[in-house]
């Protein structure tokens, strides 16, 4: 998305004068309701909204659509927290309460899925910012987005920590009657007392594992990625074990093991967090992230080796998702499940 040119408009019902965001910025439209108390909705036409991802990021997919920037998710180590930076916002509080919302999106996709040059590559949602925040819940983007997906066969896949993705279950069902379609959960530990201070906008871990059992129960692929798994909070033994046999019950079609990193903008409102909450930690995580946003690679082949152990195990990926997968015809050979949405050193989720 360009904010070049793009101007506030001032006027009752978007009519009247405008006046420039930020100097350089247009927007619909600004406001602040009762049951946001304290989100400000920058609600914007995007330009375009199918995105190629940079060909030196390392991740398994090529396209994404970002219908939000912001997120009210609020979790601490954001990856995603310094792109507001870029808006003249910051990557604290800003991130978390002042959204960008592209409300031209759904018709976006639909004319860009039916462009000569597109060419049905798969599109991934859900890697920068949540799809499925709370915002969702007023805007309803992703029933548009998801419905032009599915008109034009086009293969996604959905990340998210959020519950909405439930409302849209018929939906999903549909798309894998005609496409490929995968989803993954976000559920990086268990523990409900460190949920609430990390994550504290998310759905709890236990409303994440009843999605990820839903999807599944109606033959949508769901796995897990276990992001991110924080380092003297969420990795000791009895902690993995918990949460990845806790993620074994919901059927997942596989699970991912990421350690936190901390890239610039994430990393010094998580540092500011964890120097409130656990200031004894701070000289542990200054020895791990001293050199750079990512843990030391001993640290996490030990994590991962961990995990995946545990998830051999518990018997994680053995069997196809519990009921048959949309689309799936009587006898006919279940597709293999969806590979990990990214390598464990790559991705932070929302």
């Amino acid at each position: 998305m360009r904010w070049d040119g793009l101007r506030l408009e001032t006027g009752e019902g978007g009519q009247g004068e405008t006046t420039p965001l930020f100097a350089r910025s247009a927007v619909a439209r600004t406001f602040d309701t009762p049951e946001f108390r304290g989100v400000t909705f920058y609600e914007i036409h995007a330009r375009s909204i199918i995105n190629r991802v940079p060909s030196a990021s390392r991740v398994p997919f090529e396209w994404t659509i970002n219908p939000y920037r912001g997120c009210t998710h609020a979790c601490t180590y954001c990856f995603a927290r310094r792109t507001h930076e870029y808006l003249d916002l910051d990557s604290g509080r800003d991130f978390d309460s002042k959204i960008v919302v592209k409300v031209n999106a759904p018709d976006l996709v639909r004319r860009e899925l039916a462009a000569p040059r597109w060419g049905g590559h798969p599109v991934a949602m859900g890697t920068n910012v949540d799809c499925y925040q709370r915002a969702e819940g007023r805007y309803r983007l992703m029933p548009g987005i998801l419905t032009a997906l599915r008109d034009a066969r086009n293969p996604f896949s959905i990340l998210t920590k959020g519950s909405l993705i439930l409302r849209d279950l018929a939906l999903l069902a549909e798309a894998a009657e005609v496409t490929d379609v995968s989803t993954a959960v976000s559920i990086g530990f268990t523990d409900e007392s460190l949920w609430r201070t990390v994550e504290p906008g998310t759905p709890s871990p236990r409303k994440r594992l009843e999605v990820c059992a839903t999807l599944n129960e109606h033959g949508i692929p769901c796995g897990v990625l276990m992001a991110p798994i924080l380092p003297y909070l969420g990795d000791s033994p009895r902690a993995l074990e918990t949460t990845v046999r806790r993620i074994a019950e919901t059927g997942a079609t596989h699970v991912t093991p990421i350690v936190l990193h901390l890239r610039p903008g994430a990393r010094e409102w998580f540092m500011a967090w964890l120097s409130r909450e656990h200031p004894r930690l701070v000289p542990r995580y200054l020895e791990l992230y001293g050199r750079g946003a990512y843990a030391p690679k001993a640290y996490q082949e030990r994590i991962g080796q961990a995990v995946r152990a545990l998830a051999r195990e518990h018997g994680i990926g053995r069997s196809a998702p519990r009921g048959t997968r949309a689309g799936q015809r009587p006898g006919e050979r279940p597709a293999p499940p969806p590979a990990p949405a990214a390598a464990p050193e790559q991705l932070t989720l929302l």
